[in-house]
């Protein structure tokens, strides 16, 4: 089996990296646009200076706003919000033409508390689905620097497919077959990450931060396993790697979101003064509900999301976590 033809849905930063990766990759490859003013800018220009500047796109790479020619594909990599994913599928369904769908976002549906591989499996069941996820600054990847991904699904043709498909040069796909671990893991390293920019912004020090990073790591583990997934999927770079990445570095959509929480600012504030999605927000409250309802502590999540509703907690959220009960760590 072979993947020449990938179409990315989504001209966000992400989006346009992994049309140039697939490209240099050697794919034929469509970028789906929704904003047919982004699509002709990107036609004219042949750069997104919006979302991924200074990285020029090959005038191989195909520009497009119907949705229909976007779906004549071997593969169909979402990458709009998670958000936005329901709406996708239902659109989609009817002009579906067998391709794989590959989820790059990382979110949990707010409304729902479904992930993204049970909103296909439900909207959008004539698509075979992998998840693509793992630590990938989308501007560090396009220019070509070192990047390992993982690609998991419950079809190993299909991951074996999409990894000689994408890989090129330093960009280096590895294969899992546990899907739903890979995606709880991507989904809720932001709303981590959030939580270590608090920690920073607060001035609370590096040791806070690596102690959260750990705890929240125990966190993702327990939901991964009562949806189904294995805890040492979050060993690999879904799980630890893409943390790592994005809890320590002010690079972060979500680590800044939540440092200048830290710093005093309003939510409202820092959201109006940005054109990138945080998808740690809507995922802290989506992640919650799906938590409760299942009966898994998440007390670092939890904590996030009501930091998020009310900012002035933040002082109150720190004490309560740092005056729970004292247990083993295993």
């Amino acid at each position: 089996m072979t993947m020449q033809r990938i179409s990315v849905i989504g001209a966000g930063a992400w989006g346009t990296a992994l049309g140039v990766l697939a490209q240099r990759a050697g794919c034929e490859t469509l970028l789906w646009v929704r904003r047919a003013e982004q699509a002709a800018e990107l036609a004219r220009d042949r750069e997104n200076t919006t979302y991924l500047p200074g990285i020029a796109l090959d005038p191989a790479i195909r520009i497009e706003t119907d949705l229909g020619c976007a779906l004549d594909a071997d593969a169909v990599l979402y990458a709009q919000p998670a958000q936005h994913f329901r709406g996708f599928c239902h659109k989609a369904a009817p002009l579906w033409k067998g391709a794989a769908l590959v989820i790059t976002a990382k979110g949990i549906e707010c409304e729902t508390g479904a992930l993204l591989n049970e909103i296909a499996a439900e909207a959008l069941a004539a698509a075979p689905t992998i998840i693509l996820s793992g630590p990938s600054f989308a501007a560090e990847a396009a220019r070509g620097l070192p990047t390992a991904v993982a690609l998991a699904g419950d079809r190993p043709d299909l991951v074996e497919a999409l990894m000689n498909a994408l890989a090129h040069g330093a960009f280096r796909p590895y294969g899992s077959d546990d899907p739903i671990g890979v995606e709880v893991a991507g989904a809720i390293k932001n709303v981590l990450a959030i939580a270590c920019g608090i920690v920073v912004g607060r001035g609370l020090g590096e040791n806070a931060r690596a102690a959260l990073i750990t705890r929240g790591t125990a966190e993702v583990a327990r939901l991964a396993l009562a949806k189904g997934g294995r805890a040492e999927t979050l060993m690999g770079l879904a799980g630890i790697g893409d943390l790592i990445l994005t809890a320590t570095s002010l690079k972060s959509r979500n680590t800044s979101l939540g440092f200048d929480l830290g710093q005093g600012k309003l939510l409202a504030d820092i959201l109006a003064s940005r054109r990138s999605i945080a998808e740690g927000v809507t995922t802290a409250a989506a992640v919650s509900t799906l938590a409760a309802r299942i009966g898994v502590d998440m007390p670092i999540s939890f904590a996030v999301n009501r930091i998020l509703k009310d900012a002035s907690s933040i002082d109150d959220e720190i004490r309560g976590l740092l005056s729970r009960p004292l247990k083993h760590e295993s």
